[in-house]
Parts: structure tokens; sequence; C-alpha cells
């Protein structure tokens, strides 16, 4: 039996540090954990001698090779990847800045490596986990951040851990549905745009000047085409302008939270559209609130997580409603159901979750079967839109060609 130094953190966040008899390495985190604490680090003394805590990354750092991609920011997959390894090393008995100095070591980009850098270091200065992640918002949500403090006050921080790169990883994985649902349609849309525009700012220029030199008059057909291409090489400017003017008028109009609850709201009455957006809102509501309540958050401070969270600023506010009927002892089932803003099945499972106590699980239900919708959904919207910008290409390009023909013909004649 040996003695080993530690470093650990009890629920209540105050440190603890000291030596603790115990078979081996393991076996010593493992006591520790026992009394729900956190174990941040443990050697035997004589490991430590000379060289501090041992968690320094700078060999770590000056060890990692040239990386082609490795000077762009950390990506999503980085963050789940880091999160995933860290609750894997801890479930296997490691220390946590042990856990973090070989997760910044495998990181294949430096910018996750230097967050993780960052953050080891204020941990050793005294911070929480928690704290220490909340300096960087980019990388690590709200409710990351609340599910870690979560699990250091219950000595659960693998497990929160594990929690939290799967919902990053969930989340991810329904949008990269949806961006590949749409990609196909957008590329055709775009090839549309592309073939109109050369077709009448090149192509029947020509035209008119081969036409002109018969002096005839040409049919109605020929000389409404030719008159759109006439008016799109006089105002081409213009119109390039116009679109960029309303595209920073936009992109001023969803910075302004007034003129963005508007533009939100607005939104939501579009047909189709509306129903999408209302359908991925009830979604991720539903996982995000239930993720957060199954790992202990309360349900005030899980209601103010997840208000945050969506990015539709009416579904925000009017989470924020139920939100304060919640602190005033209300249930959470009837603003829901009032509000007509998420789907009519969110209140009416909410009611059942209230009913039995099981709000959590019939909240992680809800999510999976609004996450089926939307990709249900998506995948429909996608086979009707392919086949309608077809048919509009085609009809551009033989409208073009019959009128080219029409001309001819009436010449000819």
């Amino acid at each position: 039996m040996a003695a080993f130094q530690f470093e650990a953190c009890d629920r209540s966040g105050a440190r603890h540090s000291g030596l603790l008899d115990a078979d081996s390495l393991s076996a010593a985190a493992g006591a520790l954990r026992a009394r729900g604490w956190i174990v941040i680090a443990m050697q035997e003394p004589s490991a430590t001698a000379g060289r501090g805590d041992g968690v320094s990354i700078d060999a770590g750092a000056a060890s990692m090779g040239f990386s082609l991609f490795g000077w762009l920011p950390p990506s999503k997959v980085d963050v789940e990847m880091s999160l995933q390894q860290i609750a894997s090393m801890l479930r296997s008995g490691m220390t946590l800045l042990s856990s973090i100095k070989t997760t910044a070591e495998q990181s294949r980009r430096r910018s996750m490596q230097r967050i993780w850098m960052d953050i080891s270091e204020r941990i050793q200065g005294g911070s929480t986990i928690a704290d220490a992640l909340q300096r960087h918002p980019k990388r690590f949500p709200d409710f990351v951040i609340q599910l870690v403090k979560v699990g250091e006050a219950s000595g659960t921080l693998e497990s929160v851990l594990t929690r939290a790169a799967d919902q990053l990883e969930r989340s991810r994985e329904l949008k990269r549905t949806i961006l590949h649902a749409m990609v196909y349609p957008v590329f055709v849309l775009l090839m549309a745009i592309g073939v109109t525009a050369f077709m009448l700012l090149s192509l029947i220029p020509k035209l008119q000047k081969f036409l002109a030199g018969r002096h005839k008059r040409l049919p109605a057909m020929t000389q409404a085409l030719l008159d759109v291409s006439n008016w799109l090489q006089l105002y081409v400017p213009y119109v390039a302008i116009g679109l960029i003017v309303s595209a920073l008028l936009f992109w001023m109009l969803r910075r302004w939270p007034p003129s963005r609850l508007m533009l939100d709201r607005i939104a939501l009455r579009i047909p189709v559209i509306g129903n999408v957006i209302r359908v991925a809102a009830t979604a991720a509501f539903s996982r995000s609130l239930g993720l957060l309540l199954e790992s202990g958050v309360t349900l005030v401070t899980a209601l103010g997580v997840v208000q945050e969270l969506l990015g539709n600023l009416a579904f925000s506010r009017h989470v924020a409603h139920v939100r304060e009927t919640a602190m005033s002892g209300g249930t959470l089932s009837a603003p829901l159901q009032r509000g007509r803003m998420f789907t009519p099945m969110l209140g009416r499972v909410v009611a059942v979750g209230e009913a039995t106590g099981t709000l959590d699980a019939v909240l992680g239900e809800s999510a999976l079967f609004h996450e089926k919708q939307l990709a249900g959904i998506v995948r429909w919207l996608s086979i009707l839109v392919e086949p309608a910008i077809i048919l509009v290409v085609g009809g551009i390009v033989g409208f073009v060609y019959i009128s080219f023909f029409i001309a001819l013909y009436s010449l000819a004649s």
C-alpha cells in the first residue's frame, strides 16, 4: 500500500488536498469518488518532486506536429470529441487535470489545444471547471456549463460530460441532415439562375442582333423576351446594388431586438416554413430541457438556459413567459398549451409528465418524435423542391428556344 498525494473538489466547490493510502492510483481515485469528490490531481509524493503537479501542457504543445488545418478555429466535432475523451478518461480512473492534459496533447487543432491549456491553468489556479469552461462561451454553450456545474456538485462529472457531448452531436447531426437535404435543391437553383443569366445577358443579345437585321415585326413572345433582356442589361448594376442594400438592411434588422422579434414572428406565419421552424424549436426545447432536468438542474434554471439556446426570438420570449409562470408556482404545461407557439403535442406530453413525475422522460420522447418529424418534413420538401426547380429551369430554357424558333419561322414565312 502506498501513499498518494491528491487534490480534489467536493460538492460545495471547496478544495481538499492531502495524502491517501491505497493499493493503486485507480483505487485511491475511486475512494475519493466514493465521497462524492472530483479528483483534480493525484500522484505519489516521490513523483511530484521537481516537476510540480505534472499537468504542464507545454511539452504536449511542443510535440504536436504540423497539421494542415491546425490553424482553423475549433469545430463542434473537436469540442464533442474533447468532452467524450475527458469523460472516458475520468471513468477509467484518471484525474481531471491529467485528462485535460491528454486531451490537449491529442487535439488536432492548436486552437483547441490552447483552450484546454487555458482551462487547465484556471483549474490549477483555484477556478471550478464550469467557471473555466465559461471563459470560452463560443465553444461551450450555456447548457454544457450548467451540466458541468451539476456534475461538480454531484460528483458525476464523467456522466454529464458524456451527456453534453451526446447532445452536441445530436444537434449537429440534425443540422447536417437538414443541410444535406437542401444541398441538391440549392445547387440546382443556383445553376438555374446562372443559366438564365447567361441566356438573358449573352445569348439573347446576339439573337436580337440577328433578328434586327431582318427589319421585320417580331412575334409577341419573342419581343417580350428581348424586352426582358434589354431591361436586365440596363439595370443589372442597380439590381445588384439593391440586393446588397437589402441584405445589409435585413442584417441590421436582425441585429435590433424589436425588428428581429417582428421578423421571427412573420417567419412563423409563412406556410410550410413556419411549420418547419415550429417543429425544430419544439425538438430543441424538448431535448435541451429534458437533458438538463435529467442531469439535476432545477426547472427554473433549465428554462433560463433553454431560453438562450433558441435562435428564434419569438420562442425565447415565450419560454421566458413560461419560466415566469413556473417561478410563480404555476404548471409548465398550461402556458405551453396556451401560447400556440410550440406544437400542440408538447403541451399534452408535458402535462402527463407533470402528473406522473416523469417530466424529463416524456420530454426526451417528445424530442425524439419531433426530430424524426423534422427530418421527414425536410426530406419531403427536398423531394418537392427538386422537380419544381427543374420545371422552372426547363420552362425558362424552353421559352427561350420557342421564342427563337417562332421568330425564325416568322422571318422565313
